[in-house]
């Protein structure tokens, strides 16, 4: 059975990070803390529009 990429029901905002951090094994909150660090360092726009397409395009769990 192939696991796939979902967003989680523990969400904070659309649960794209917590669906990325289970799919790996990782901890949503790291991923939340690497995502927003991510994020302003690309000026901030890049990040929230990945993360706009990524809530409409990944599936909810």
């Amino acid at each position: 059975m192939t696991q796939r990429l979902t967003r989680s029901r523990d969400k904070m905002l659309g649960g794209v990070c917590a669906g990325i951090a289970n799919y790996f094994g990782w901890d949503p909150t790291m991923v939340r803390l690497g995502y927003v660090v991510l994020s302003l360092l690309s000026a901030a726009f890049p990040g929230i529009l990945v993360y706009i397409i990524m809530w409409i395009v990944v599936p909810e769990s």
